[in-house]
């Protein structure tokens, strides 16, 4: 896990080497008129497409939905999916519930994108247009390197499309911002240090960082077996809120923006209820990441935090975070 940690980076790099010519394919292929967008994913890789669903929604101003691939698989459900674009991800391309209802979009009359680190793989052949991360082997169960990898596809996607809040100066700023909390780990270890009891963990960011925070609370089950539970701030304040008691363990992913004000607000609130707070954000004094990236591109360093904590937690606790018991690496659902 530490050693592809490192990866990322170069694997960034790379991905924005090609994201003209891959933006070209994904512009030349939109559906005219577009009607709107439909995700397939699973695990780490839903967590990317919940990020998709914000870049690509707040870029091509139609509506974008998460599938629910049981309806396809178990209940036969059958749609018009015409005028549709229809993006699946995969790190290993090779889920088979994914790799089907991708083909059964694709038959419906979408048409569709695969994004995955494995561009032989039976989900490449059901695509349109392929996303190849390139991203080198990833051997360790929690997905790191290929996440992030997914998010920054996302958003390549989402400016072929439309109109985006970020810059060919965000892609060129990428790799260092994420190389330069590569380089600082010892805020992860630090927050570690006083989360090795814990018996839960609440994790919460909004907007572009929503994703980010399920991601986060993903992986410190995965590879501590502690139970961290992933919220917006809007659905925290619904009900979960009511678990925070003092010294409750709080992951808060926050970076300047429009989702900024209502972030420190919660923050506030959490604070009176007397939560051990953990930030995550531009400037954050526990777990800082780096400034001079549009908000979309702070959540990308923003989970490499998440990931730095989650393997120096399960050390401190005496886990395996390259192998966490009962998991493996492609899960095959139907």
């Amino acid at each position: 896990m530490h050693a592809e940690m490192a990866e990322q980076p170069d694997v960034l790099a790379q991905l924005a080497d090609r994201r003209a010519d891959r933006a070209a394919a994904i512009a030349a292929a939109r559906p005219e008129p577009l009607h709107g967008i439909v995700l397939v994913a699973r695990g780490s890789s839903d967590q990317a497409a919940i990020y998709g669903r914000y870049a690509l929604e707040a870029a091509v101003g139609r509506p974008v939905a998460l599938a629910a691939p049981s309806l396809h698989t178990l209940y036969g459900s059958e749609a018009d999916y015409r005028g549709y674009l229809a993006v699946a991800t995969s790190q290993s391309g090779r889920t088979p519930e994914i790799v089907s209802v991708l083909g059964a979009m694709r038959e419906a009359g979408a048409t569709t994108v695969a994004i995955t680190n494995a561009g032989e793989a039976p989900l490449a052949d059901e695509a349109d247009v392929l996303i190849d991360l390139r991203a080198g082997e990833e051997r360790a169960v929690p997905a790191t390197k290929t996440f992030t990898a997914q998010v920054a596809a996302f958003a390549l996607v989402a400016e072929a499309l439309g109109t985006v809040p970020w810059t060919g100066r965000d892609w060129e700023r990428l790799p260092a911002a994420v190389a330069s909390v590569l380089a600082d780990d010892l805020p992860a270890r630090e927050a570690a240090e006083g989360l090795v009891d814990a018996a839960g963990i609440v994790s919460v960011g909004r907007g572009y960082l929503y994703a980010i925070a399920l991601e986060a609370a993903l992986k410190l089950k995965e590879t501590t077996s502690i139970l961290a539970q992933g919220y917006s701030a809007a659905d925290l304040r619904h009900g979960p809120i009511a678990v925070i008691e003092r010294d409750f363990p709080v992951l808060a992913f926050d970076a300047p923006g429009p989702a900024a004000e209502d972030m420190s607000a919660l923050r506030a609130e959490l604070a009176e209820r007397g939560a051990r707070m953990l930030r995550v954000g531009v400037g954050a004094g526990q777990l800082p990441v780096p400034e001079g990236l549009a908000e979309p591109f702070v959540a990308i360093p923003g989970v490499v935090r998440a990931q730095q904590l989650a393997r120096e937690l399960a050390l401190a606790r005496g886990l395996e975070p390259d192998a966490p018991v009962g998991l493996r690496k492609v899960t095959p659902t139907s």
